[in-house]
């Protein structure tokens, strides 16, 4: 398996967000510096996708406070992804920086080594972004996100203003969609109504 697919759905939505994974970095409003990948290249492609389950906040997240995005595959509903090609030592690094842990370490390794293996969920351990999904193919390369393995379990929570403004970054940047799209899609995900009205997304949200 020389390249797959990366379905971000949070904050990785947003090309520069996620370069801080790639080729290390902090991202504006973020409370982290990352060490990045081992390979540091841009991904090879980029693509937006649509994949069916449901985008929920919940947790709390050490770099914007708050809730964290996940993605629950069981769910009804879509998602809006973004799919970046690159090779599975970069996806295994990216989860791993997810979780703090080492790129190139054991986690990293072992979670490239068996996405051969993932038809549909495979759960790791019981840590926020232990779990890979199999979304399928696109052009004949396999696309995995990672996420928690029973969303379902989790108390929803709000996000951050800094959060979603990366979100809604990389859904423009991908979809082009206006701002009042973006905040109609961030609404329905359970946690943000939690602190958050419509309006108030437009007014966070708004250049």
């Amino acid at each position: 398996m020389e390249r797959v697919w990366y379905v971000a759905y949070g904050s990785n939505l947003a090309l520069n967000r996620f370069r801080c994974y790639l080729a290390g970095g902090r991202p504006v409003g973020g409370a982290r510096e990352y060490p990045g990948c081992r390979d540091r290249s841009d991904p090879e492609q980029i693509d937006a996708v649509d994949v069916p389950g449901r985008l929920v906040f919940a947790g709390e997240s050490k770099v914007w406070g708050g809730g964290s995005a996940f993605y629950d595959a069981a769910a009804p509903g879509c998602v809006a992804g973004r799919a970046y090609l690159i090779t599975p030592d970069q996806l295994g690094d990216v989860a791993a920086q997810e979780m703090r842990r080492e790129p190139g370490g054991p986690f990293a390794r072992d979670l490239a080594g068996l996405l051969s293996e993932v038809d549909s969920i495979h759960t790791m351990g019981p840590g926020r972004y232990e779990t890979v999904a199999r979304l399928g193919e696109r052009e004949g390369f396999p696309m995995f996100t990672v996420t928690h393995g029973t969303v379902a379990d989790l108390d929803p929570v709000a996000p951050t203003a800094p959060y979603l403004r990366w979100i809604a970054t990389g859904l423009i940047e991908s979809r082009e969609w206006s701002v009042q799209q973006v905040a109609d899609y961030l609404h329905a995900a359970p946690g943000v109504d939690l602190s958050w009205t419509p309006d108030a997304l437009i007014d966070v949200l708004s250049p």
